[in-house]
């Protein structure tokens, strides 16, 4: 009875919804005027400046904004320069805010085990003003331990306001920052600290144990400072007891500094700002230098293109290593923006580390912007198909018929306030309820995560795109635009040049679009590699007195002056029958799959396929077992059984359709991996791209089997 009562009801509902669109179309015509958007959309977002048989360049028609032109009056050309600037300007005004945690307490779990969980409170807020005077007696404090000015020190730290704090202190006396992943492995980290020579490293409570066996291979470190937990005291005896090594608290260091009469030393702009190391897909870290003028030239380029007001807060919780996060916290600084700290484990009501009835960052700090990498909104958008494939035939077909009606009207240039309010609200209350806009950087976005985050969470979600050795500046989207899967126009401080790569058959003259490897030159293009001076002259080249930089991306100017990312040179496999197949590009197709968590593609070059190493989504295979009559297994179980490899590949193979995949880009064989790749475990970024050579070495076997079946 059912089947038949549900189609009647949506026909219904859609009559409804017909004669609401009759009645309320003229009024949203007029208030909403889409045809404007329509306009704004469509319009030029570059020019082309100069056109060669294998290149062409664009620039942005785009004109400075306000934020632009302040910091060319103020002649604000530092990072040390702008905290000056806006503690001045914005004063009393709240700056940075951290939660407290009121007690750790345990919680008993239905299989009996006990997990450590918080009882929060609220935000406790720094004003501007106390900030920069915070930051101003840390730099005086690390100067009476002995550390000089153009002496670089490590943050080898999570996300925090302390973070913000020590980097701004640096940067009043003239210190580069060395900035390594907190995830990053022992060696790694080693490596970062004796490449850069320093002697001080700023660490936290959590990480400071991890000296015991990093000290032994960083001999040069004679002090240690690290960041208090707000619970937990610290105990330095073990590490005491490694040798003449100097630990203070980071409390006691602002004091010391504070007492001290010790001018500051500004920075020039072309010294050194950080130099920040790059977790990297292959091969040991590369340090990238970065110059205040670099850091200063992406944020005003990032203020020309995002909308941004003084009365927003953003919630900060990506890695401040990460050179994305770190400039759009700077740009938010700039603009006299709140920054509300949080972490992966406390962000949202259900997050592994929030006592149960207690609610998560976001619901308490109600931020308005908050920037993300897209395996985290791949996420979210799994979780929100996975709610809906859990929910009764009626609200299924309710949810489809709303979402399909929501992205008709939004191709149409309209807003739907109406059909928000009622039904995707309820979504949105899981970041707080004010996201309005989203900020993803760091590897491109699918299409489809693209829009249904879009659509379901009532955002602006803009995509960009750059890398840490153009200090994350190279494109962004504009506010207006209504497609996906583009990374929007150049900045205003830097072009865009596609140049012909032959092996790949990727040239500008191209039809229907230019396409080439994408290079970007501007003031926001790096110094170079740390002591890597051979690397940098393969990649980094002069040219007309403006630096560039070879992305090795490959890359598509739509005819609106847009970037479309298509390809990745080192991405690139050609099959023994000649066929070339871009392994990111069919990842990120096959990563919307609901079932795949996480997936990493391999081509042999002998071979005539490839094959593919999945993480699958727990709640998703398990549905697809009971589909196929496994219910009763285990998921390690299920990720070494032949019928559920079987299924998955069929799975794969239906959804590669929908992508519309050619035959020979997917994958004919898989393996089920039953670990979750995580930045520890070595097998993804701290930005969570893969680690190619890392996964194949780790599963070389299963690849060699893959092939021989």
């Amino acid at each position: 009875m059912l089947k038949y009562w549900v189609p009647c009801a949506v026909v219904a509902i859609k009559a409804l919804m017909f004669i609401i669109d009759i009645v309320t179309l003229p009024v949203y015509f007029v208030l909403q005027a889409p045809w404007k958007r329509g306009q704004e959309a469509k319009r030029m977002k570059a020019r082309i400046i100069k056109n060669e048989k294998t290149e062409l360049t664009y620039r942005t028609t785009e004109p400075p904004r306000s934020v632009h032109v302040k910091m060319l009056q103020e002649n604000i050309d530092t990072l040390e320069k702008v905290f000056t600037y806006v503690a001045k300007t914005y004063q009393s005004k709240r700056c940075l805010g951290t939660r407290q945690i009121l007690s750790e307490e345990d919680e008993p779990q239905p299989n009996g085990r006990i997990f450590k969980k918080y009882n929060l409170g609220e935000y406790k807020w720094k004003s501007f003003i106390e900030a920069e005077r915070l930051a101003a007696s840390f730099g005086r404090g690390l100067r009476a331990l002995g550390q000089s000015p153009h002496q670089n020190i490590v943050i080898f730290a999570e996300t925090r306001e302390e973070w913000m704090i020590a980097a701004q202190g640096c940067f009043k006396q003239s210190m580069p920052i060395v900035t390594v992943y907190a995830t990053l492995g022992d060696d790694g980290i080693a490596h970062c600290i004796t490449e850069t020579e320093v002697t001080t490293v700023i660490t936290s409570h959590d990480l400071l144990p991890k000296f015991r066996t990093l000290l032994n291979k960083c001999p040069n470190v004679n002090t240690i400072i690290y960041m208090e937990d707000q619970l937990h005291k610290t105990d330095i005896a073990d590490l005491k007891e490694c040798g003449c090594v100097k630990i203070m608290p980071f409390s006691k260091v602002i004091k010391n500094g504070s007492d001290l009469k010790c001018e500051s030393v500004p920075p020039k702009a072309d010294d050194i700002a950080i130099i920040m190391y790059t977790s990297g897909s292959t091969g040991t870290p590369k340090g990238v230098i970065l110059s205040h003028k670099n850091c200063i030239a992406t944020m005003k380029g990032f203020c020309d293109m995002v909308n941004i007001y003084p009365e927003d807060v953003l919630i900060g919780f990506l890695p401040l290593a990460h050179v994305f996060e770190l400039l759009a916290e700077s740009v938010c600084l700039m603009t006299g923006i709140s920054i509300g700290y949080s972490t992966p484990l406390t962000l949202i009501d259900s997050s592994s580390k929030i006592k149960r009835g207690c609610l998560g960052d976001a619901s308490v700090l109600k931020p308005t912007c908050m920037t993300s990498v897209p395996l985290i909104l791949d996420r979210v958008s799994k979780g929100i198909n996975d709610k809906i494939n859990l929910s009764s035939p009626i609200k299924k077909a309710l949810f489809q018929l709303v979402y399909h009606y929501k992205v008709k009207w939004i191709r149409r240039g309209f807003q739907t306030p109406l059909i928000d309010k009622l039904f995707f609200k309820k979504v949105a209350q899981l970041m707080g309820g004010k996201v309005r806009l989203i900020m993803s950087g760091g590897a491109p976005l699918s299409a489809d995560t693209h829009e249904q985050i879009k659509t379901c969470l009532c955002v602006h979600l803009i995509q960009g795109y750059g890398l840490t050795e153009t200090t994350s500046a190279a494109t962004v989207m504009d506010n207006f635009d209504m497609s996906y899967g583009r990374t929007g126009g150049p900045l205003t401080i830097c072009d865009i040049r596609l140049v012909n790569w032959e092996e790949g058959n990727y040239r500008v003259t191209n039809k229907p679009h230019p396409q080439g490897e994408v290079l970007i030159g501007g003031d926001c293009v790096s110094q170079g590699y740390y002591k890597l001076p051979s690397k940098a002259g393969e990649d980094f080249f002069e040219e007309d007195g403006q630096r560039w930089f070879k992305t090795g991306d490959i890359g598509e100017i739509h005819p609106d002056g847009v970037l479309k990312i298509i390809d990745r040179k080192k991405d690139l496999v050609k099959l023994q029958a000649g066929e070339y197949v871009s392994l990111g590009k069919v990842e990120t197709e096959l990563k919307t799959c609901g079932v795949i968590e996480n997936i990493c593609v391999y081509g042999d070059s002998t071979k005539q396929f490839t094959v593919a190493l999945i993480v699958p989504n727990q709640s998703q295979l398990a549905q697809l077992a009971a589909r196929i009559g496994l219910s009763n297994k285990s998921f390690n179980e299920l990720c070494s059984s032949p019928i559920m490899i079987d299924a998955m590949l069929k799975e794969i193979g239906e959804h590669a359709r929908k992508c519309k995949l050619q035959k020979y880009e997917v994958p004919v064989a898989v393996t089920l991996c039953n670990e979750v790749w995580s930045p520890d475990m070595g097998l993804v970024t701290a930005a969570f791209k893969l680690k190619r050579k890392n996964i194949q070495d780790k599963y070389q076997k299963d690849i060699n089997r893959m092939y021989a079946s």
